[in-house]
């Protein structure tokens, strides 16, 4: 369990550093590059320090009181300034990027049900103010107030300070295991959209492990080639997404429609899928 020992407190420098990494997640920068070699090896050090990491990322980023305050607030008035609404966007990034560790580094590979739960309405929730969608603003704030309320919460905290982390070689053969799931899928010449939300998931959780690297230690080149690489297609990612919604919402097109990759978005995932050791 990760209570039996004193967690590592991180700087406000290596906190300060996360937060630009999480916030660089969807930057497509062209001229990146895989490192020579990607070194699979984390210590259980390493796996330790990296949750206690994230942990704090989302513990020091904001309080339960300020979260049910901005709910509040938008189901008060869904047009609140753009200031409000990023403010809205980091505490639901600290969220995803904690959910990402879970699945990463703990032995069950899986989120907590009730974090995993509270992670999917915040992302609703701002769908729906996002859109003007009052019925869903109105639904997901309902339930967002009874799992952010104080008996969910402490049961929240507790779970994540008692959560069983991998071993290392375990960790190694998830990270193999979701990159052969990834072969799997891009094999596909056309992908439903499940398939291409499952591609990205893939790809995001683990821009998250490097982006937690690359913060711990600044010094670590190969952890910021990894990040910036994955970053890339993330972004490109995203960027497709939000067409595939746009087409689906107009009817234009069925979100669950088989559709081709991208050329640029199929390259940098061969290159990767070539690179990674299996």
């Amino acid at each position: 369990m990760i209570d039996d020992n004193p967690m590592t407190k991180f700087s406000a420098e290596t906190i300060d550093l996360l937060f630009t990494a999480v916030e660089e997640d969807d930057i497509v920068d062209s001229n990146i590059s895989l490192p020579q070699m990607i070194d699979l090896q984390c210590s259980p050090d390493k796996i330790r320090n990296n949750y206690a990491l994230c942990l704090q990322f989302w513990e020091d980023g904001f309080t339960r009181q300020e979260l049910t305050g901005l709910v509040d607030a938008f189901l008060a008035n869904p047009d609140l300034s753009t200031t409000v609404r990023m403010r809205y966007k980091y505490i639901r990034a600290r969220y995803k990027h904690l959910r990402f560790a879970q699945r990463l580094y703990s032995k069950a590979h899986e989120s907590g049900r009730l974090f995993h739960i509270t992670t999917v309405m915040l992302g609703h929730f701002q769908d729906a103010f996002r859109n003007g969608n009052k019925a869903n603003l109105k639904y997901y704030g309902f339930i967002l107030r009874i799992f952010l309320s104080k008996p969910v919460w402490w049961l929240v905290r507790y779970s994540l300070r008692h959560i069983q982390l991998e071993t290392e070689q375990g960790f190694i053969t998830y990270r193999q295991e979701q990159m052969r799931a990834l072969r799997e899928l891009v094999a596909n010449a056309r992908l439903t959209g499940k398939q291409f939300h499952d591609v990205r998931k893939i790809v995001s959780q683990q821009v998250s492990f490097y982006d937690t690297l690359r913060s711990i230690d600044p010094d670590n080149a190969e952890a910021f080639q990894m990040s910036r690489f994955l970053a890339a297609i993330n972004g490109l990612m995203g960027d497709k997404h939000d067409e595939m919604v746009a087409d689906k919402l107009s009817g234009k097109r069925s979100y669950d429609e088989p559709a081709a990759l991208d050329v640029d978005i199929r390259q940098r995932l061969e290159v990767l899928l070539t690179s990674y050791p299996m």
